[in-house]
């Protein structure tokens, strides 16, 4: 799931695509991913994933790191079963 989620960010939302994103690289304080960049992503998350991301999860704690989202994608995925 993380690595899926990297190679979005990378590719689709990364604004310095020349910098290798690890899952526990900080995106919004190293400038690599932007508000808007953060929409995209929870679009993304989504529609890949067939669930409805409240705004009020769009936090640091879920969404600084792909390894957070990654860990928020899979307790919402958890708690539907």
């Amino acid at each position: 799931m993380t690595s899926k989620l990297i190679h979005f960010i990378q590719t689709e939302v990364s604004l310095d695509s020349s910098f290798e994103i690890e899952g526990s690289t900080d995106l919004l304080l190293t400038g690599l991913v932007d508000s808007l960049g953060v929409l995209d992503i929870v679009g993304w998350i989504e529609d890949s994933y067939s669930i409805e991301i409240d705004p009020a999860d769009i936090t640091l704690e879920n969404f600084q790191t792909a390894d957070l989202m990654a860990a928020y994608i899979d307790a919402r995925l958890t708690a539907s079963v």
